[in-house]
């Protein structure tokens, strides 16, 4: 049993794009799909993990029952519960076993510019959750999957500090957060 229903096959993105680290993986996603079933958005935020060296990152204390899916190979869904109530998404990155992962913040979502503005409100307005999306293989799943899009020109994309993470130190401030410069479903539009 699948977690959407998908009736429509469109391309997906290769294990290839996302075997890739995370700060590469984060800025190439800007401008492609995310699809759950029948409702999609055009990525237009995202940041960078890079693994356990990172320290604002989930991987930082070592692998854990929360974090696993992290340790697996890059195309995966890693889906997680923050302050009790919020669901973000993730796409794993790199080969298994180096626990990188790009944390979608923003999608544009046709007539809606505010839908999916942040993390907490991209997984509510697709319908992802943890609870049926948490590990799910991007690379061959028909029903969660990140689609190709047009080219975006590099100018068009902005990189700053993540937001968030000021517990992480000198972490806290490298510029692994990219989105597209000026658009209004960007959840923080400066760096």
């Amino acid at each position: 049993m699948t977690a959407c229903a998908n009736p429509i096959r469109v391309v997906r993105l290769t294990q290839r794009f996302f075997a890739r680290r995370s700060d590469a993986v984060a800025r190439a996603l800007i401008g492609k799909t995310l699809v759950c079933g029948d409702r999609a958005g055009v990525i237009v935020e995202t940041e960078a993990y890079l693994g356990p060296d990172d320290l604002a990152s989930h991987a930082r204390f070592g692998k854990t029952d929360r974090n696993a899916v992290m340790f697996g190979p890059g195309g995966v869904a890693y889906v997680y519960l923050i302050y009790g109530m919020y669901d973000m998404f993730n796409v794993v990155t790199g080969p298994a076993g180096r626990a990188e992962a790009v944390l979608v913040r923003a999608l544009e979502i046709a007539g809606d510019a505010a839908a999916a503005r942040g993390p907490g409100k991209l997984t509510r307005a697709l319908g992802i959750s943890r609870r049926k999306h948490n590990g799910i293989d991007l690379v061959r799943s028909a029903d969660l999957f990140v689609a190709p899009g047009p080219p975006v020109a590099g100018a068009r994309i902005a990189r700053g500090p993540r937001v968030g993470v000021d517990y992480a130190g000198d972490w806290a401030q490298a510029p692994l957060r990219f989105w597209l410069d000026g658009h209004p479903s960007v959840s923080r539009p400066r760096g």
